[in-house]
């Protein structure tokens, strides 16, 4: 056995290339990445805005999306309108004391979402009570509703208008797969709006 084989760190760079590469040669992911990317401009050049949840890993990474979304990505240009759900701990406390941990989102998606904003559901294992329950509730007020998972979470399609698989099963690698293509869809975005702000 090779001493690269025996190293975590070289093991873990050649999973995460080799998901990154099958995912970056599978046409339907890339499209649903390009659809997603989409409806995210649509609402916010709608004046409409992009809600954000996940636990834990996921969590931080929602607070990563929205900050180029409300910040910049890669261009100066004005600032459009995301909320990543997992920061306001006050809420979170509260929901989570009153009504349980399950509707930490939900109830946060009933106050803030309105028709025509898109939640944007990042779940690992696509199980995650609290992002079923927020789905749940996005659909019920006409919010579009985008989910983040790995390869076992396909069951949050039901729950979804446009679902991102990322072919792994490792909750790393799946994570660092979605970030990838958030970064992706932050730079279509942006492009998109920034051109009609420019038009």
């Amino acid at each position: 056995m090779s001493q690269s084989s025996k190293d975590p760190i070289t093991a873990h760079l050649k999973l995460s290339r080799d998901a990154l590469e099958r995912a970056s040669l599978d046409a339907g992911l890339l499209d649903t990445a390009r659809k997603i990317a989409d409806v995210i401009a649509s609402a916010l050049r709608s004046s409409n805005k992009l809600l954000l949840a996940g636990n834990g890993g996921s969590a931080a990474d929602a607070q990563h999306i929205a900050a180029e979304i409300v910040g910049r990505y890669k261009m100066d240009r004005p600032a459009f309108a995301a909320i990543a759900l997992t920061t306001d701990t006050s809420a979170l406390t509260a929901i989570g004391n009153d009504y349980g941990f399950e509707q930490i989102f939900a109830r946060q998606v009933e106050g803030l979402g309105r028709r025509g904003d898109v939640l944007l559901a990042l779940s690992t294992s696509g199980r995650s009570a609290n992002i079923l329950a927020a789905l749940k509730v996005a659909r019920q007020q006409g919010l579009v509703t985008v989910g983040f998972t790995g390869a076992k979470g396909a069951g949050m399609a039901a729950s979804c208008d446009h679902l991102l698989v990322a072919p792994s099963d490792d909750t790393a690698v799946i994570q660092q797969i979605y970030m990838a293509f958030a970064h992706g869809i932050c730079d279509v975005v942006e492009q998109a709006l920034t051109q009609k702000t420019q038009a």
